[in-house]
């Protein structure tokens, strides 16, 4: 069976450091999540948590932990829909990985998702998140633009 995963790569005309900040904080995460704001203390083993307003309440979409952490390179973290119909589980939490490198005052952002085998809802998960082929791409094009401008 061939491990299935998503990946996509952007290149940002932005440091390195302001891109993981875009990833990061959540006055640029509730622009491109969904009006999500990341709730962590961004150290390893610790919750993180996706908060939004749904219908005037408090709502956690997606919650996981902090799998990996290597400022600012390198950010892995495991996500499960919390209101999902299968349990939560550890088996059943998926993994999302930044992976940054720069060159000056450019950087390339790679997005991995894996660890879809022999979760719950493996295939329509796997077919969620790759998106006809376009996976984070329409995410990253978000976060490219949030990084390119002063927001500071």
């Amino acid at each position: 069976m061939e491990n299935k995963i998503v990946k996509n790569t952007i290149q940002i005309s932005a440091p390195i450091e302001k891109v993981w900040a875009v990833l990061t904080e959540s006055a640029y995460t509730k622009i491109y999540l969904f009006g999500c704001e990341v709730i962590s203390t961004w150290k390893v083993g610790s919750p993180l948590l996706w908060k939004m307003k749904h219908v005037g309440q408090d709502f956690i979409p997606v919650k996981g932990e902090i799998l990996a952490m290597d400022y600012p390179k390198l950010l892995k973290y495991s996500v499960i829909d919390p209101h999902a119909s299968y349990p939560d589980f550890p088996e059943n939490y998926l993994n999302v990985t930044y992976s940054l490198s720069d060159n000056k005052e450019e950087t390339t952002l790679t997005v991995t998702q894996d660890g879809f085998e022999g979760v719950a809802e493996e295939e329509k998960r796997y077919k969620d998140i790759y998106n006809n082929g376009e996976g984070w791409m329409p995410i990253l094009i978000q976060i490219k633009d949030l990084a390119e401008k002063e927001l500071d």
